[in-house]
């Protein structure tokens, strides 16, 4: 980049502060992120949930720090309620039908889990029962709707057992 603004000084001028604090929040960013990574794995439970495919070191993370406490929720189904992947119910004389998703509750954990599915089901290569299951009638076709329907399917899925911890 630097070699591409030589010739013009007044150019330099502008880029050359830009170019510095890109780089240091580079080194920022590193550092940070090693230290994310430590703390993942130095948590056994974080290293549980990465296990599952789709999920890495933010949204396993983003799970334990949400549901610190695993002990308040009876069953993992709670967990699903907790963060809003429950559907909308809609009921109205003989009008009985579900909705999307809720949207109550923790929307970052929401949206993580979310991120998880949608990765799971368009990037993942390898066969899992959890890529099986968020895929309903074998569609893959992005942008249906039924794959929109897999990746919040896969999202309430793939939250785990609670009990576990």
């Amino acid at each position: 980049m630097r070699e591409l603004i030589e010739g013009f000084p007044r150019l330099a001028a502008i880029v050359e502060p830009l170019l510095s604090v890109r780089r240091v929040m580079r080194q920022q960013f590193a550092v940070l992120h090693e230290m994310l990574l430590d703390t993942v794995r130095d948590d056994p439970v974080c290293r549980r949930l990465m296990t599952a495919p789709g999920v890495g070191a933010v949204v396993a993370l983003t799970y334990r720090a949400t549901v610190d406490q695993p002990q308040r929720f009876v069953h993992s189904r709670a967990v699903g309620a907790h963060v809003g992947l429950t559907p909308k119910r809609y009921q109205s004389g003989e009008i009985d039908y579900d909705g999307g998703v809720s949207k109550c509750g923790d929307a970052l954990l929401r949206t993580m889990l979310y991120e998880a599915a949608h990765s799971l089901l368009t990037h993942g290569r390898q066969w899992s029962w959890l890529k099986a299951w968020g895929h309903p009638g074998g569609s893959t076709a992005r942008g249906t709707s039924s794959h929109r329907r897999g990746r919040q399917a896969s999202g309430r899925g793939s939250s785990p057992d609670v009990g576990e911890w």
